[in-house]
């Protein structure tokens, strides 16, 4: 079974990606960009401390009370839950619109609502935390309404140190918009 995931050029051409969908419609929701390093590695962190956390309810369900190992099971469900939502963070797109997928809440646009994807030089957060460096940011503008919030940056989890990335990604966006925004 191929894993496109695995392959050894990481900045290959995101197009070639499309055959490790199980789908091939424009009508699917689907990430236009491949997760970054900092994402996959924090998720695996945060599993592996949830295979722990299993492990531990195992041996005090054997040798405790079962409240106990009850209470390490739901904490190790909800780890779990945590870097599968991690790992579903981003921005999603199909014919329909424009997804934002945040750890508590999803955001959808459809695109008669927005105006313009652009992407503009400013301060951005830096892995999401409060320290901002100068970097790239790609906005939406949209026709009416309140500002969006910023989609992607070039130093955000899935783009820090993969400039080439975040430029493709961009691009791709941008693309998205401009074909079908009505």
């Amino acid at each position: 079974m191929p894993l496109p995931f695995l392959t050894a050029d990481p900045d290959a051409d995101y197009a070639a990606d499309d055959q490790a969908l199980p789908h091939n419609g424009p009508e699917h929701w689907r990430r236009p960009y491949r997760l970054g390093p900092w994402r996959v590695a924090t998720a695996a962190v945060v599993l592996l401390l949830a295979a722990y956390m299993l492990i531990s309810a195992m041996i005090i369900a054997m040798a405790g009370p079962p409240a106990g190992a009850t209470a390490t099971v739901v904490f190790a469900l909800l780890t779990i839950t945590y870097a599968l939502r991690l790992l579903r963070m981003g921005i999603w797109v199909s014919v329909r619109g424009l997804r934002r997928v945040g750890m508590f809440t999803t955001r959808t646009l459809r695109w008669r609502e927005i105006d313009r994807v652009r992407t503009v030089q400013q301060p951005v957060k830096w892995l999401g935390l409060p320290r901002t460096v100068q970097g790239q940011a790609v906005l939406i503008e949209r026709r009416r309404g309140e500002p969006v919030r910023i989609l992607l940056t070039d130093h955000n989890a899935d783009f820090l140190g993969r400039p080439e990335a975040f430029d493709r990604a961009a691009d791709v966006l941008e693309q998205w918009a401009a074909e079908h925004r009505g």
